[in-house]
């Protein structure tokens, strides 16, 4: 297969997501196990969220943003929720918390109010002690407060943080392929906080990044609006779930493409239609977990990938590889009886000849493609964060109405 973009998502501070997708990776390794590089005439898309779950995120930071500095043209870095809402800290540790911040926690210390806001408004249960557990292997011994001190490191001038967020953007486009942290939506799609609607999906795509790179240098420079509020906050409100819900589908950042217990839906169709009307025949994103292994979806000739699977059973990362006219995806499923199967699938685009990338009628299950055993994998979202991980024989889906994965909210 003709593949020159390899694609990564969601690695959330695990560094071991990372060297299993540079394992044996024909574009993307890891040099003297530290230092990324990207093959000649390939490209590198990191699609978000490259922290808080793991105790390596500092390394990862490090990692990605050492390979942009010295790989331009060829590392692409995506801003994901959990990256740009650590901008918070530096107000809300220096006596400006959110408005619903407790009492108590309010004017309690400052590793204790660390600690409310991870677990408490950015989903990061356990990113202090992570914190905690990174800064020990340099041999010496960590106190609470040095925790908080190294987020603010981190945000601060010279801060890998900050540099990172400075290097990333929020979409990228590369030939009939768009790529976001998120989703994409109807309200989304054209809207540029402060400008409003801007016509034209590459004209979007490129006034939104260029708003990104304005509030970064806002945040770089500290300023303040007429009405002495950060000039920064509207990125922040932008990477935020909506009050009250759990997405936001005004923004390419915390849009999702699932519905409300996240099994993966296709676009509307009026949307897919504005996107290939533009010559975008596939969407990539993260952000909302799929299992074990990326969910490429279909409708004719447009397909939605999703590829956020840091929640999955398995530990190490699945692997996409992109071309223009096909997609590689490889992985591990841990099925829901216990086995574990190597997954690959190789798609051509517009291809609808099997049952692959479509939806069971009758069940919901998603057909994911084949297991190495010969099985096919089906897969389902649950209800309270639960997946159905299924093989069956591929003779009992012949006959069987299929659907567009297509599952509104």
């Amino acid at each position: 297969m003709s593949k020159s973009v390899a694609y990564l998502t969601d690695v959330e501070g695990l560094w071991r997501k990372l060297t299993s997708f540079c394992q044996d990776n024909p574009l993307v390794s890891l040099v003297d196990g530290e230092r990324l590089v990207v093959s000649p005439g390939a490209t590198f898309v990191f699609g978000g969220d490259a922290i808080d779950r793991g105790p390596d995120g500092r390394r990862v930071v490090r990692t990605l943003l050492e390979a942009r500095r010295r790989q331009p043209t060829q590392v692409v870095l995506l801003a994901g929720n959990r990256d740009i809402n650590k901008l918070r800290l530096v107000r809300e540790l220096h006596g400006h918390p959110l408005a619903r911040t407790p009492a108590e926690m309010r004017s309690a210390p400052r590793p204790v109010l660390l600690r409310w806001i991870f677990e408490n408004t950015m989903g990061a249960r356990g990113a202090f002690e992570f914190r905690r557990a990174e800064l020990a292997r340099s041999g010496d011994t960590v106190s609470d407060e040095d925790v908080v001190d190294s987020y603010l490191e981190d945000l601060g001038p010279g801060g890998e943080l900050r540099e990172y967020l400075s290097a990333c953007q929020l979409t990228h486009r590369i030939g009939n392929t768009l790529f976001l942290h998120g989703g994409l939506h109807e309200d989304s799609l054209g809207l540029v906080p402060s400008l409003g609607h801007v016509e034209g999906v590459d004209a979007w795509s490129e006034a939104l990044n260029r708003w990104y790179r304005e509030q970064l240098e806002s945040f770089a420079e500290g300023r303040f609006d007429a009405e002495g509020q950060p000039a920064w906050e509207p990125v922040i409100a932008y990477q935020a779930p909506t009050p009250g819900k759990r997405f936001n589908t005004a923004s390419v950042v915390y849009g999702r493409m699932a519905n409300e217990i996240n099994h993966p839906s296709l676009p509307s169709a009026e949307l897919i239609g504005t996107l290939t009307r533009s010559g975008i025949h596939r969407l990539v994103v993260g952000h909302t977990p799929s299992g074990d292994c990326p969910s490429l979806l279909l409708e004719d000739d447009f397909e939605l990938l999703l590829a956020d699977n840091s929640y999955g059973r398995v530990e190490g990362a699945s692997r996409v590889f992109i071309g223009e006219d096909r997609v590689l995806l490889e992985g591990e499923v841990k099925l829901d009886d216990g086995r574990l199967e190597p997954f690959r699938h190789e798609h051509v685009l517009g291809d609808l000849s099997g049952s692959f990338g479509r939806q069971l009628a009758d069940t919901g299950h998603l057909v994911k493609g084949p297991l190495r055993s010969g099985e096919w994998l089906l897969f389902r979202a649950l209800p309270d964060y639960r997946v159905e991980q299924l093989a069956v024989d591929p003779g009992t889906l012949a006959g069987r109405p299929l659907v567009p994965a297509r599952n509104p909210r």
